[in-house]
């Protein structure tokens, strides 16, 4: 499976998502102890993404939907996640043609036999949809690229590919929150369920009266945040 896609951060409060595509044209090039990225220790999944990025035969694509991209009303999450896919495989093919350029400049393929110029480039990706298939078309029409993608649920599970891909997605969003928390203090990871979260966004409209920049405004969490502080204020007369 030449090319694999995974998302991270579909689900927090806070931050951007993020998507990855890793390009390989066979597993054995991965890493030994490739996995899930959940199922992963954080240092772990660092030192696999260095390594992943390090190698010349692999390529790798990135793509952010940032919070003001997910509370765009004219959207929704599920075509957010068809366009991350997209736009992390068109990354890849970009970053593999400059790759390529770099390294051997005068020949028409790279010794690696990375080649994006052959049609069609075939992949696979975590289904982030309930109909699989229907996920796959999606992410296939709104790339400019002639695919053969094929979604599974689980995939990041069961293949090492995607599982590498996964890894790479976490990592950045994983940095990401990093970022965050070093201009805001602790927010934790983000989530939902997380009460650190909770409690830097409580804080945070506490002290502001609005949301933090981070925050996806459209978000439940957020907006019941928002609205218990609006309540406290007006219980305050």
């Amino acid at each position: 499976m030449p090319f694999g896609v995974d998302e991270a951060g579909k689900g927090p409060a806070l931050g951007s998502m993020f998507a990855a595509a890793v390009h390989v044209e066979t597993d054995a090039a991965l890493p030994e102890g490739i996995a899930d990225s959940k199922r992963l220790t954080p240092a772990r999944r660092d030192e696999l993404a260095d390594t992943l990025r390090a190698d010349d035969r692999i390529g790798i694509g990135l793509a952010e939907i940032t919070p003001a991209q997910i509370d765009d009303p004219e959207t929704d999450m599920n075509s957010l996640t068809v366009r991350a896919h997209a736009q992390a495989i068109e990354s890849l093919s970009t970053a593999n043609e400059t790759k390529d350029e770099n390294k051997n400049k005068n020949e028409n393929e790279n010794e690696n036999g990375n080649e994006f110029d052959a049609d069609p480039l075939t992949g696979l990706c975590d289904a982030c949809d309930t109909d699989a298939e229907r996920f796959a078309r999606r992410v296939t029409d709104a790339c400019t690229l002639e695919l053969e993608l094929d979604a599974r649920h689980g995939a990041d599970e069961d293949s090492p590919i995607v599982g590498a891909a996964s890894i790479v997605a976490k990592v950045a969003r994983d940095a990401h929150v990093e970022t965050i928390a070093d201009e805001f203090g602790s927010v934790g990871s983000g989530y939902p369920s997380d009460p650190t979260t909770r409690e830097f966004l409580e804080r945070y409209v506490d002290e502001h009266g609005e949301l933090p920049p981070v925050a996806r405004t459209s978000w439940a969490t957020c907006e019941d945040v928002l609205a218990a502080a609006e309540q406290t204020g007006l219980g305050q007369f």
